[in-house]
């Protein structure tokens, strides 16, 4: 199962959100795994992700050590890394993720991935029907497909619908609910920008599977919603 599985939302909401991982299994195939999975994220830039997930280290978006009144105020503030920088700091095999934030590109990467055939596992999490398509138009069946059956139990006592959208593209619970719905507010205030108040919400995914395009979509939705 993947920390991923719970991205809350109808199937519109989701339909700009596509996460790749790959894996080796400890004792297993995790010898030698580490160039093939590189070889999977070099092969993931040609296709325009949103983020680069590496579970050891993080995402594009990271926060920033060693800030200083000076660096904080006077200097320009490093907000992440590119691409290349990513593939040259996966230093031990683990888990690693590609996001995508449209259809084609997720359906090429599918089928890059198989084309490299890395002998580790690959996985997949989506709306599963462009999930069975990708696949599909690549000449492959998936091995298993594991559904989330959404919330249960005492709605009334979870945030609204928008934040859980933004809070729960963070699996492990690192972008709080209270943080999304802060950033809600200030882009509805004006304060900050959606793009900016994405990749401040994206620096606290660990794993960098959090999708700062969707994020970006939401939040101009939410400012947009006090101007109709």
């Amino acid at each position: 199962m993947t920390n991923t599985l719970h991205r809350y939302g109808s199937r519109e909401s989701l339909a700009d959100d596509y996460i790749v991982f790959i894996m080796p299994a400890r004792g297993i195939n995790d010898q030698g795994a580490l160039p093939k999975q590189r070889a999977f994220l070099e092969a993931a830039t040609r296709y325009g992700p949103v983020n680069l997930g590496d579970a050891k280290q993080g995402g594009f978006y990271r926060p920033n050590t060693g800030l200083n009144l000076f660096t904080a105020y006077f200097s320009p503030r490093k907000h992440g890394v590119t691409p290349a920088e990513m593939v040259r700091g996966l230093s031990q095999p683990g888990t690693v993720a590609a996001v995508f934030d449209n259809k084609a590109a997720f359906e090429g990467f599918i089928a890059e991935v198989k084309r490299l055939d890395l002998g580790l596992s690959v996985n997949s999490s989506a709306v599963v029907d462009d999930v069975r398509c990708a696949c599909q138009k690549a000449g492959f069946h998936p091995h298993s497909v594991e559904y989330s059956l959404g919330f249960r139990g005492r709605m009334e006592k979870l945030p609204e619908g928008r934040v859980l959208e933004l809070s729960t593209m963070c699996g492990h619970g690192m972008v709080s609910a209270s943080y999304a719905q802060k950033m809600v507010s200030m882009v509805k205030e004006g304060r900050l920008t959606p793009e900016r108040a994405s990749q401040y919400m994206a620096k606290f995914c660990a794993c960098g599977v959090f999708n700062p395009s969707r994020a970006r979509r939401l939040l101009e939705q939410a400012g947009s919603s006090l101007h109709p």
